[in-house]
């Protein structure tokens, strides 16, 4: 079994800095968003884990690099972004004009996938990072971690909307003898 679990999110992009939902669109990371990966790459010096996880979108990738873990970094299909469909790109207050009271959390999806397709996506993950043995790190996108968060705390994926994260922060899941907890939570690693 896995030691501890890292869990970063990308560093920002223009997309993540305006509030627009960003699932499967490849957006980059601003020069804000490399220097926040710099700093996650300077907060996670010298630790050495076992497995790299990144989602192969080039924020999360990048990201990954600029920390210093590109070379052993695997892409994982399953640590992409939720898939916002007709959603994507759009302000929570511009969805809400259409769908009253919306939250990712909530839906509707139209065209997207359902809170319970990236729930499957993040248990896949969990197996994943269960057979390893020593620290394994994720880097990957906000809502996915969160909904990872969630189950890996054996709660519902509804519950990951209770875990702030902000972008190119640090969170680890962990053990308090056997139970799942969070051991640190939405760390930043960079400069206000």
């Amino acid at each position: 079994m896995a030691d501890d679990v890292w869990l970063a999110r990308h560093g920002e992009t223009e997309w993540a800095r305006l509030g627009r939902h960003t699932g499967r669109t490849d957006v980059p990371l601003t020069d804000t968003g490399r220097t926040e990966a710099m700093a996650l790459g300077r907060r996670l010096a010298g630790h050495a884990f076992a497995l790299v996880l990144t989602s192969p979108l080039s924020r999360a990738a990048e990201t990954t690099a600029i920390a210093g873990y590109g070379d052993v970094a695997v892409a994982d299909p399953d640590l992409r972004e939720w898939d916002y469909g007709e959603l994507e790109g759009r302000l929570t207050e511009d969805i809400r004009e259409e769908y009253p009271g919306w939250t990712i959390w909530r839906g509707p999806w139209p065209g997207g996938e359902t809170l319970d397709e990236v729930a499957a996506r993040a248990a896949r993950v969990l197996e994943r990072v269960a057979t390893t043995p020593g620290d394994v790190l994720v880097v990957s996108h906000g809502h996915l971690l969160r909904v990872l968060a969630a189950r890996w705390l054996g709660l519902a994926p509804t519950s990951g909307g209770l875990f702030a994260l902000g972008t190119a922060t640090l969170s680890v899941l962990g053990h308090d003898r056997e139970t799942p907890v969070i051991e640190v939570w939405n760390e930043a690693c960079h400069p206000d």
